[in-house]
């Protein structure tokens, strides 16, 4: 395998050897490609990281810009704001990886097939069937510590559990369309498994039942980063 390439399986058959063999960095993970990236600031110069590109399109980057840089699982488009690239909003020219020794920018690698195949098919969503799905979410009560499940299937509740997620002090009362308060008892651990997903009942995550970003689940109106990251993104 290139470049010290680790693994089997999902990304032996995303990207050929030939394909990844000037990439500097590469690595091969369970369900993922990673390689060095970087954006180049003319105030500050050059942040590293590395990006992990996977097989259902979805692009992640952990910087490295210095030793003490926590940020990671950063989107390519907030990994372009974080570097201080004075012209933003254009990652996909902006971002880089080395080849031959050489910047180049990732709209001129293999490296966005998968990104741009989601776009292109689904408009950047996860989809079953045909229709966007997203598996059933739980938020922890700031109250009692209890785990109360969000059903995702309209926008509307996508919208409370993204509100919910975000607001450090949501108990069980605020939760919208059921009558639950701190007294009544948690689903049991063995209820929990069971979270919707059309390919196995009791999934642990995968691409049919865990969205990342759509037009379901992220909103124009909030100023969080996620969905600005989000909205950015289907605008390039």
């Amino acid at each position: 395998m290139a470049n010290g390439a680790e693994g089997d399986g999902g990304p032996a058959v995303m990207f050929s050897d030939e394909e990844l063999r000037d990439v500097s960095g590469t690595r091969r993970g369970g369900d993922y490609v990673e390689v060095t990236c970087g954006c180049t600031s003319h105030r500050y110069g050059d942040a590293v990281g590395r990006l992990r590109v996977f097989v259902n399109g979805d692009l992640e980057i952990t910087c490295e810009c210095t030793p003490g840089c926590d940020e990671d699982k950063l989107t390519p488009a907030a990994f372009e704001k974080h570097s201080g690239r004075e012209t933003a909003r254009k990652w996909k020219n902006n971002v880089w990886v080395i080849v031959n020794g050489e910047k180049m920018p990732l709209a001129k690698t293999v490296l966005l097939r998968y990104y741009n195949q989601t776009s292109k098919n689904s408009n950047g969503s996860h989809r079953s069937n045909g229709k966007v799905f997203h598996r059933d979410e739980f938020v922890c009560c700031s109250r009692c510590n209890k785990e109360r499940r969000f059903r995702l299937r309209t926008k509307e509740e996508c919208r409370v559990h993204h509100d919910a997620l975000a607001d450090g002090n949501w108990k069980c009362a605020d939760l919208p369309y059921d009558n639950i308060t701190c007294e009544d008892d948690e689903e049991r651990a063995s209820r929990r498994v069971y979270r919707g997903c059309s390919r196995s009942p009791t999934c642990k995550g995968c691409t049919s039942c865990v969205c990342f970003g759509c037009e379901i689940c992220r909103f124009a109106d909030c100023s969080c980063q996620t969905c600005m990251d989000f909205t950015r993104n289907a605008k390039a």
